[in-house]
């Protein structure tokens, strides 16, 4: 009698089993270590892969470096002892966390690049924005820009960028400078913004005023230096549409800034489709199978994955956005998750 008992609840075990929704079954915890939680991407970053993981079947737990390697470093260092899933990092200094990246796989953790790619050594997957192709973005846009003030593409361009540990702005700054090279009357002067310190891009738009006050167009690469850019650009008795102004993220403030008048145009980083393809491939990643090559639906955008000496690496494209379309809910800067549900891919 017991034994038939215990074999009756077993069979009703597995058909509520087979009735359970695949993502109420955890598979395992994800640590997502992110690099700081100054901007809004970042933010937006934890939540979206909580929310997309979380749909095929994974808990996810999010450790803050506030910007420091060493911090990073041990986390990581922690993170290998708990022996989780997989680990999901956004590097603060992509060279100084490869040993990192190399110690976690030593230990058998998958490790998966977002947004910041690693080519120095391999991961098992990396799904970031296809930066080169912002700046091919942005300087379309420059170009845009310059020649309705001037009419023809010249001027002078104020690029700042992110912390230069970081290849996503590298990334951007060469796409960017590769396609203005075809307009020899454009002089574009370059500064980073240490640490991606709004305060520091402010100190910079306010030096570069003074020693070049015939900037047509400011260039940011991202929407929270462009806030501190506005400060600067006010505390020089400018108004909106003075100087021309461009950021390369997307985040609900650059958003405002357009509705304001002081930025004309964001080019989107493809948050939610960044965080939707790590969902997409976790299952491969964690369970160690083979991820081909090829395009990729991300949640309505064609995503290219490509398999690099480095891994599985999946790029997904941006947009531009101006006063035309800023309303439109599809950018993540209007803080609307999309309703979309990922699978996981078989």
């Amino acid at each position: 009698m017991r034994r038939t008992l215990m074999s009756a609840l077993g069979v009703l075990a597995l058909a509520i089993a087979m009735l359970t929704p695949a993502w109420a079954q955890s598979k395992g915890t994800v640590y997502y270590m992110v690099p700081t939680l100054l901007d809004e991407f970042q933010t937006g970053s934890v939540g979206a892969l909580e929310m997309f993981l979380k749909q095929v079947g994974y808990d996810v737990k999010t450790l803050n470096a506030d910007n420091k390697t060493d911090a990073q470093q041990s986390q990581m260092n922690d993170v290998i002892a708990l022996k989780p899933a997989a680990i999901i990092l956004a590097a603060v200094d992509f060279n100084a966390l490869k040993p990192s990246i190399e110690a976690a796989r030593a230990a058998g953790i998958p490790v998966v690049e977002f947004d910041r790619q690693i080519t120095s050594t391999p991961s098992d997957f990396t799904s970031v924005a296809g930066t080169v192709e912002i700046g091919y973005v942005a300087a379309e846009q420059a170009e845009k820009l310059l020649k309705e003030k001037h009419g023809s593409v010249k001027g002078k361009v104020l690029q700042v960028l992110g912390d230069p540990g970081d290849p996503y702005t590298l990334d951007i700054q060469k796409g960017f400078e590769e396609k203005m090279k075809a307009f020899p009357e454009v002089t574009i002067i370059s500064h980073p913004a240490m640490q991606w310190e709004a305060s520091n891009a402010g100190t910079i738009v306010a030096d570069q005023l003074v020693a070049n006050p015939d900037i047509d167009l400011i260039f940011n690469h991202a929407a929270h230096l462009s806030v501190a850019a506005v400060a600067s650009l006010e505390a020089a008795g400018k108004k909106p549409g003075d100087v021309m102004m461009m950021s390369s993220n997307g985040a609900p403030v650059g958003l405002d800034l357009i509705r304001k008048g002081w930025l004309n145009v964001e080019v989107e980083q493809p948050l939610y489709a960044q965080a939707a393809a790590v969902a997409m491939f976790m299952d491969k990643v964690v369970n160690k199978q083979e991820i081909k090559a090829g395009e990729y639906d991300v949640i309505g955008l064609k995503g290219t994955l490509t398999v690099e000496s480095w891994g599985p690496n999946i790029r997904l494209p941006g947009a531009a956005i101006d006063k035309s379309n800023v309303d439109n809910p599809a950018f993540w800067g209007n803080m609307k998750p999309p309703s979309d549900t990922v699978k996981a891919v078989e």
